[in-house]
């Protein structure tokens, strides 16, 4: 069983990489095939797969096998985790904020 925290791990891990934020850019277009995918990039199809092994384990893209060819597809739901964690953080932020607006309100007294 994977904890919210393991999760996390795992999502915060494969969207740590470009290449695979890059894949996933590609798939928010809709499925497409793993050599569709590994056109643009520059590198080997294995290294592709690797990629998407991680994006696969984090839950982050789906692949389907029909005979030869796989087809991938974005699973964002893990996303949605990654969001309400970060969104925690926004509470910190909104409050510094509103204190760098005090101190420009009362500097301008």
């Amino acid at each position: 069983m994977v904890t919210n925290e393991q999760q996390l791990d795992l999502t915060f891990g494969a969207l740590s990489d470009r290449t695979r934020r890059q894949i996933l850019i590609r798939l928010a277009n809709g499925p497409t095939t793993v050599g569709s995918l590994a056109k643009p990039f520059d590198m080997s199809r294995p290294a592709i797969s690797k990629h998407l092994r991680v994006l696969e384990k984090a839950g982050l893209v789906q692949t389907t096998k029909d005979g030869r060819v796989s087809q991938c597809k974005l699973d964002a739901r893990p996303m949605k985790d990654v969001s309400e964690w970060v969104g925690k953080y926004q509470i910190f932020w909104d409050k510094q904020l509103d204190a760098l607006s005090r101190y420009f309100e009362e500097q301008n007294s």
